[in-house]
């Protein structure tokens, strides 16, 4: 009973306000939040504040991360977008290990078969847990967030030097295949190797 008192009150509002005041309630909530300036526009002209799409060519290298512990957080959304871990690339030395920190709920870490080191151990956290690791073949490990790998959840770690980056760029076709949005983010990060 007290819930339809409220449904009816509500309803009441929304038409007091009249059909162009709800249409432009609705208009204001489902507006889009900014606009992405590609590379090679004019992104001047942009209606709204713009999000610049680097190029691959134009991404700082990553340096070596000091110490012999590692933190990626798994974010909904953080500074590279949505849907990353944070820091999105590392590099580390053979024998560090990695910790990774379920700070937004439904994330996992899991390894990509095909692009870690032949020999090197997989893994797979379990979703909303924290999982850490030690990688002790050199090379470059790339991974995902099971849940959210068509959104182009992935991370890249290099450990000691990049021994099989051929074999993980190979790799990068097919998994970018079934990414429903953030095709480029792969690349990008591997660029930063």
């Amino acid at each position: 009973m007290k819930y339809s008192r409220l449904l009816l009150i509500t309803i009441s509002f929304i038409l007091s306000l009249g059909a162009s005041e709800a249409e432009k309630a609705i208009e204001k909530r489902i507006a889009p939040v900014g606009s992405i300036c590609v590379e090679g526009q004019d992104c001047a002209v942009a209606a709204a504040p713009a999000v610049q799409v680097a190029s691959t060519a134009s991404l700082p290298k990553i340096t070596l991360s000091e110490g012999s512990e590692h933190t990626v957080k798994m974010l909904n959304s953080g500074p590279g977008g949505t849907m990353v871990f944070d820091p999105p690339v590392i590099k580390v030395s053979v024998g560090d290990t990695i910790n990774f920190k379920s700070v937004d709920l439904s994330h996992n870490s899991a390894s990509i078969a095909g692009m870690i080191p032949e020999g090197a151990a997989s893994w797979a956290g379990m979703l909303s847990q924290d999982i850490s690791i030690t990688l002790e073949k050199e090379g470059v490990y790339v991974y995902q967030c099971d849940p959210h790998v068509m959104m182009a959840m992935v991370g890249v770690i290099q450990a000691g030097e990049a021994t099989n980056l051929e074999t993980v760029q190979a790799a990068v076709a097919t998994k970018k295949s079934t990414f429903i949005m953030n095709a480029d983010r792969l690349d990008n990060y591997l660029s930063q190797l």
